[in-house]
C-alpha cells in the first residue's frame, strides 16, 4: 500500500500559483486528492467526471536517433511534422481529437466508441500509406479501445499508460498494433487482415498487427485545427522549408535564428505501486506536481529554467554545464529525501525553447533525446548519466565511462 501523500509536502503558496507556471498539471484535483482520506472511494469520486471510455491511438517516429546525427535541428522538426499533419487530419476526418502537446516526434488522439472499430482500423491503414509514400520518417502505430482518465489535456489510466508504451518501445515502421478489445469490436467479415503477436500478453491483452484491410472510401478535406505548438511565424517558416527539405542553406539560417546552446537535464521519477489504478493516477499526478514543486524551489535564483514537468518527466535547461550537473546532484539528493526515486541523463547542444500557447514552455532538439536514451532507455534507478560532451565541460570525478549503442547509435556515457 503507497504511503498517503500530505499537502505538508508541498510548498504552502504552490496551489496558488498561475496556471501557465503549472502547465498541465490540474493542481485543483491534486488539491482535492491531498485533502482527502485517499482511498478508493475518494480517488473514485474525484475522476468520476473525467472517465472516457473509446480508443486510444498513439504514434511514434521510427529511426529518429539515427537521423538526428545526420539532419540540423530545423530538418528534423520539419521531417516529424509531416507525418504528424497526416495523422491530425485523417484522424479528425474519422471523429478523433488530438491529446497533449504536439511538439515532440509522437503523438497521441482519442476516438469516442461512437466511432466504429472497422473505420478506425481503415483509418489507420490509411495514415500508414500516406506517410509511407510522404514522408521521410516511418512510424509505429498502437491502438486500444479501454476506460482512461481525460485531465489537464491529458489521457491517464494503466491502459494509457500501456498502449503509450507499446508504441513507443514495442513498434516498428510502418506497423501497426492494435490490442485484443478493438479485435473483440470488429463484425464478423470484417475484411481485416489481423496477425497476432507472438509473445506474452501485455497489461492490455493479446496485440495484433494489422497487415492490410479496407481503406476509407473519402479523402478528407483541409486540416484547419491542426495543434500546431509553435509560433505561426515560427510553423510558416517550417512548412516552407519542409517542402524544400533538400534546402540546407535556408534550414541553417533558421537555426541561427530561432536555436540557442543549451545543456539539457532531463529526470524521470520512478512511479509508486498504489491499491488501485485509480489511486494510482492521482499519486502520479500528485507527485509530478511534487517534482515540480521541488524543482521550482531548488531552481530559485539559479542559472538553469524548468522548462516542463509531464508525466514522470522533468526537463531544465542551462547555459553552463557545471551548473547543469550541480543542479542533478542536489536534486537527486532532494528527491531521495522525499522518497522519490529518480534517474538524470544530461546533454549539451542547439535546442529550439518555446513558449505554449495555452501556457508553459517546450523543447526540441538532439540534447533531450539523447538524455531520454542515456537516462530512461539504459540508465539504472538513482544514477546520473552525462554524455561525452558534457563529461568534457565539467569535473566529474567517480563517474564511470560506459559504452553502448541506442536505435543504432553508438555512445560513450558516464555514469554517476
Amino acid at each position: 500500500m503507497a504511503a498517503k501523500l500530505s499537502r505538508s509536502q508541498y510548498s504552502p503558496a504552490l496551489f496558488d500559483v498561475a496556471q501557465d507556471i503549472a502547465g498541465g498539471l490540474p493542481l485543483r484535483l491534486v488539491e482535492r486528492w491531498l485533502a482527502s482520506e485517499q482511498t478508493q472511494h475518494d480517488a473514485l469520486h474525484l475522476l468520476a467526471d473525467s472517465r472516457v471510455t473509446g480508443f486510444n491511438v498513439v504514434s511514434d517516429s521510427a529511426g529518429l536517433t539515427r537521423l538526428t546525427h545526420q539532419r540540423g535541428l530545423m530538418e528534423i522538426l520539419a521531417i516529424i511534422n509531416q507525418p504528424k499533419e497526416i495523422i491530425h487530419g485523417l484522424g479528425v476526418a474519422s471523429g478523433g481529437e488530438a491529446i497533449g502537446i504536439w511538439a515532440a516526434d509522437n503523438t497521441q488522439m482519442f476516438y469516442p466508441r461512437t466511432v466504429g472499430a472497422e473505420a478506425l482500423l481503415s483509418m489507420l491503414l490509411a495514415v500508414q500509406d500516406a506517410v509511407s509514400a510522404q514522408c521521410q520518417i516511418a512510424i509505429g502505430l498502437g491502438a486500444h479501445f479501454g476506460e482512461f482518465y481525460r485531465l489537464g489535456g491529458g489521457l491517464y489510466g494503466a491502459e494509457s499508460a500501456a498502449i503509450e508504451a507499446i508504441a513507443e518501445d514495442d513498434t516498428e515502421g510502418g506497423e501497426i498494433v492494435v490490442s485484443a478489445a478493438i479485435v473483440a469490436r470488429l463484425d464478423p467479415g470484417h475484411g481485416f487482415t489481423l496477425q497476432r503477436r507472438e509473445q506474452p500478453a501485455t497489461a492490455i491483452g493479446p496485440l495484433y498487427r494489422l497487415l492490410d484491410g479496407p481503406r476509407p472510401a473519402a479523402a478528407p478535406g483541409p486540416d484547419v485545427n491542426y495543434p500546431i505548438p509553435y509560433s505561426r511565424a515560427f510553423y510558416s517558416e517550417l512548412l516552407a522549408l519542409q517542402a524544400h527539405l533538400g534546402d540546407r542553406a535556408t534550414a541553417r539560417a533558421m537555426g541561427r535564428r530561432y536555436t540557442v546552446q543549451r545543456v539539457v537535464v532531463l529526470v524521470e521519477r520512478e512511479s509508486q505501486v498504489a491499491d488501485s489504478h485509480e489511486i494510482a493516477v492521482l499519486n502520479d499526478l500528485a507527485l509530478s506536481v511534487m517534482l515540480k514543486d521541488a524543482a521550482i524551489r531548488h531552481l530559485e535564483g539559479g542559472a538553469g529554467l524548468e522548462i516542463k514537468v509531464s508525466g514522470p518527466i522533468g526537463i531544465y535547461a542551462f547555459e553552463d554545464a557545471a551548473r547543469a550537473l550541480e543542479f542533478a546532484e542536489s536534486f537527486r539528493r532532494v528527491l531521495d529525501h522525499d522518497e522519490i526515486v529518480s534517474r538524470f541523463g544530461i546533454d549539451v547542444g542547439p535546442v529550439l525553447i518555446f513558449d505554449l500557447a495555452g501556457g508553459g514552455k517546450d523543447i526540441a532538439g538532439m540534447p533531450v533525446n539523447v538524455a531520454s536514451k542515456m537516462a530512461q532507455d539504459r540508465g539504472c534507478w538513482g544514477r546520473i548519466y552525462l554524455s561525452a560532451a558534457v563529461h568534457a565541460l565539467v569535473d566529474a570525478p567517480g563517474y564511470t565511462e560506459l559504452r553502448y549503442s541506442v536505435s543504432g547509435v553508438d555512445l560513450v556515457v558516464y555514469e554517476g
